[in-house]
């Protein structure tokens, strides 16, 4: 299975576009698609779904190579293997084995971050990205020379975005992915305080917009979990995980990347986003510029 949806798409005042989506592709790709740093990214975590969960997955909708090609010298694979089928059930009947072998690590109830390992060629991974540039991913991934799987998700993915059109926001409006227009509704008539320095403009900005980007911050941070399907978190819930993410030492900061502010300098450089002020470097402490030693000693024994 390779999807991709768009979950939001905004353009600010410097005519700067920022896209966030939610992406389901094979896993044995996941490494190709973590080297574009452009990307703000969380993706399902083999160290937070359960085994059993996890082999439930792999058994619905295995991940399977589109085409499985000749061995030559390189990294462009051969010509197309005139056996296909042989192919595809050799793999699948390496994926039997896997869950097998997953299974009874469960069974010795051995942790999650080792027995799902076993299965993640076998797995899709569920990805929200959020990123102000695409051109060079697309470049090098829609492409006859890139694997398969991965030119696939970058033609979907180019093919839905020539056909979206995005939301246009006022300086000091924010891009708050997986927040609903309704919940949206009332904070998008307060922009940025025009007033600088006024404490009641800058209260009455933050009070309005602050729930929602924590809303925003933990809903992108539930992908870890494959929890986007489903059961509506509810608003203490996703305040009560905001809170784990950024009361943690060191914080969890890759969710709060995806919102982020509108503002009208196109040149504006924030993370890794261009033309929007990203979440994250509004927090204190986002970045760890010191290490003097780990802050429990026990885990790393």
């Amino acid at each position: 299975m390779i999807d991709a949806k768009i979950v939001l798409h905004s353009i600010g005042p410097n005519d700067v576009e920022l896209m966030t989506w939610i992406l389901m592709y094979p896993r044995f790709i996941h490494s190709e698609f973590m080297t574009h740093r452009d990307f703000s990214r969380n993706a399902s975590s083999s160290r937070a779904i359960p085994v059993k969960r996890s082999i439930e997955l792999v058994e619905r909708n295995m991940a399977i190579p589109l085409v499985f090609r000749k061995n030559k010298a390189g990294m462009q694979a051969g010509e197309a293997l005139e056996d296909q089928d042989a192919a595809r059930e050799l793999w699948i009947e390496a994926g039997k084995k896997a869950i097998e072998y997953a299974r009874q690590m469960a069974d010795m109830e051995i942790h999650k971050q080792y027995a799902n390992r076993i299965l993640e060629p076998y797995s899709h991974i569920a990805v929200v990205v959020s990123s102000t540039r695409w051109a060079n991913f697309l470049a090098l991934r829609h492409h006859g020379q890139a694997q398969p799987e991965i030119a696939a998700l970058a033609e979907l993915m180019w093919e839905l975005s020539k056909a979206s059109t995005p939301q246009r926001l006022e300086k000091g409006q924010w891009h708050l992915p997986l927040v609903s227009d309704e919940e949206k509704a009332e904070a998008m008539a307060h922009p940025l305080p025009s007033g600088v320095g006024n404490p009641d403009e800058v209260a009455a900005y933050e009070a309005i917009w602050m729930p929602l980007i924590k809303k925003s911050t933990a809903r992108c941070a539930r992908v870890s979990y494959l929890n986007h399907e489903g059961k509506k978190p509810t608003e203490e819930e996703d305040f009560a995980l905001y809170d784990r993410l950024l009361a943690s030492q060191p914080l969890h900061a890759s969710p709060p990347e995806h919102p982020a502010r509108a503002e009208s300098d196109p040149e504006l450089k924030s993370g890794n986003f261009h033309g929007w002020t990203q979440y994250r470097k509004l927090i204190k402490g986002e970045y760890i510029t010191e290490f003097t030693g780990p802050l429990d000693e026990k885990s790393t024994s």
